[in-house]
């Protein structure tokens, strides 16, 4: 194999998962503090409505509240995740609503 390949190979790698384990590596022997430890619970949250909302928002690249069978089938999805708690019961839910929503009203 040729050096040059290697390196970037040995080089992408690097750049890859020091990233991930220097804070893994510096933070397990740390005490954070419980305020930053409630900070880091709302990520996923944050995160997905990040991944959310410009789909549920932003269908067609532009703002559409009203008629969006995107909005109106999140509302019976997002009532059975609350209710149920249960992934899969959202999911069949959602698809449902979708379905119905685009295709029948």
């Amino acid at each position: 194999m040729d050096r040059q390949i290697l390196i970037l190979i040995l080089g992408t790698a690097l750049v890859t998962y020091l990233p991930r384990m220097l804070p893994l590596v510096v933070l397990s022997r740390a005490r954070l503090p419980e305020v930053f430890l409630r900070w880091l619970g709302f990520i996923p949250a944050a995160v997905l409505a990040a991944l959310l909302a410009p789909g549920l928002l932003l269908p067609q690249g532009k703002l559409a509240l009203t008629g969006n069978p995107y909005i109106l089938a999140a509302i019976p999805a997002g009532l059975v995740a609350v209710k149920t708690r249960s992934m899969a019961l959202t999911i069949v839910s959602g698809m449902a609503a979708m379905v119905l929503f685009q295709y029948w009203l």
